[in-house]
């Protein structure tokens, strides 16, 4: 057992790996045969009416076949003690119906896309993948994997495969050190609003291409962001099993977790009315789209008696009042100033002013402030909630320096009434940590079983 203690943990390897990713290439052939699926299997395409499967037009090939990648890329998640590895390779697009290559889509070459693929290293602290083949092009890197003694040989060979054994590792280092969590919730919450009325308008907006452009990359499985995106289906007939999850949520008083959070159309239809100006027609069903068109216009909906206020009004209605024009409380700007980003909240308030603003300008600032803010809010998780998140789903336990009386939904809400809890929270635990709320709640999860049938 004192060797066990000793070891280097598997969230410290992945650290390890991630950051001398550039140095490593994974046997990817090897990974495949060593892996299980932990979530539905799905194939490229869409159904019928009879359920027979319509595959894509085009489909990929890879550029450079073989077994190796580069490293890939790991991420906690953000609500269970998983970790998924994300692996990009060079693809080109052919025609399904004879491999004659797709040169240019949308006046762009086609030739050089990436596909990438999610493996799951760990689900929900199990070990999903035993080990990991590498190669290592720096004697540094092999030096220091030798150092933790994940790497058994002797010897620097950057011809060589070495093994890495995962499921012999500690999931979590013994001393590990967490970051203070007070206060990130509200800064999260305001972000994912803000993040969510970008998205909800830059739905089909482009800030490199036309409407038309936009238009023939769908048509090719591509997106504005030149991501493949093509339609996939559940594959049948299939094997399918399910597990019990334990998710783990962190919130506040106020708001138990960021899933209560409205998305950006769903709260302008409870709040405003979006209406032509000409008109008077006013809009059922709303949408950001339609806001800034220069025949519409907003205004604040009257509350009606059914409709109950929560704390999340109370979070987001200064946020889209400030974003939408109706009462300037300068929240954009200050949520902007988290990244350092300027541009959006300057156009947004010369609008605002009843100053002119260019649509691209526009698109474009939009477009930048939503890459951000998503890139700050994913350091925040990586670095302060994620491992903490990880830790207590792997051990069951809270961190040793967290100290707090557990408490079931019941006594919760009698200490905060306007909590909002869904059917699962309902049975969950919940844990009181300075004015943040840890949340761990069970789920049932479904996914393909392996066939036992020889082929």
């Amino acid at each position: 057992m004192s060797k066990l203690n000793h070891q280097i943990s598997l969230l410290e390897l992945i650290q390890i790996l991630s950051a001398h990713r550039q140095s490593i290439i994974l046997n990817l052939h090897k990974l495949k045969e060593d892996y299980h699926r932990t979530g539905i299997k799905r194939v490229r395409g869409i159904r019928d009416i009879n359920g027979d499967l319509i595959t894509p037009w085009l489909q990929t090939e890879d550029i450079y076949p073989g077994d190796f990648v580069q490293m890939g890329v790991f991420a906690i998640n953000r609500n269970t003690a998983t970790i998924n590895m994300l692996v990009r390779r060079k693809v080109k697009l052919v025609k399904a119906e004879d491999n004659t290559p797709m040169i240019e889509v949308a006046g762009l070459l086609a030739n050089d896309l990436d596909n990438f693929n999610n493996y799951t290293i760990v689900k929900d602290g199990r070990v999903n993948v035993s080990a990991l083949n590498i190669k290592v092009s720096n004697k540094q890197v092999f030096d220091l994997l030798k150092s933790k003694d994940v790497i058994k040989d002797d010897k620097f060979d950057f011809h060589a495969e070495y093994t890495i054994e995962l499921d012999n590792l500690p999931l979590v280092p013994v001393n590990i050190n967490f970051g203070n969590i007070d206060g990130l919730f509200t800064q999260l919450a305001e972000i994912k609003v803000v993040t969510s009325i970008l998205s909800a308008y830059l739905r089909h907006q482009s800030d490199v291409f036309v409407n038309s452009q936009v238009e023939e990359l769908k048509q090719h499985y591509l997106s504005k962001n030149l991501y493949l995106n093509f339609p996939t289906t559940q594959e049948y007939p299939e094997t399918i099993d399910s597990r019990i999850s334990y998710k783990i949520d962190f919130g506040n008083q106020d708001i138990l977790n960021l899933g209560k959070l409205y998305s950006a159309n769903q709260f302008l239809g409870r709040r405003y009315e979006v209406y032509d100006k000409e008109t008077g027609e006013i809009f059922l069903k709303p949408t950001f789209e339609l806001v800034f068109n220069d025949n519409i216009a907003v205004r604040q909906k009257a509350i009606s008696s059914r409709m109950k206020l929560t704390k999340v009004d109370d979070l987001m209605k200064p946020i889209f009042d400030d974003f939408l024009g109706i009462n300037i409380t300068g929240k954009i700007g200050e949520i902007l100033n988290k990244v350092d980003d300027h541009s959006l909240a300057l156009l947004l308030y010369a609008q605002h002013a009843g100053k002119a603003v260019n649509r691209e300008d526009l698109i474009a600032a939009m477009t930048t402030a939503y890459q951000k803010l998503a890139a700050y809010v994913e350091q925040m998780y990586q670095e302060n909630i994620s491992p903490m998140v990880f830790y207590i789903g792997a051990t069951g336990l809270l961190p040793n320096k967290i100290s707090t009386q557990a408490m079931s939904a019941d006594e919760l809400v009698t200490k905060y009434p306007h909590l909002q809890f869904s059917k699962h929270e309902q049975e969950g635990t919940f844990f009181e940590v300075g004015n943040s709320i840890i949340s761990v709640y069970s789920q049932t999860e479904y996914y393909s079983k392996k066939s036992l049938a020889v082929s």
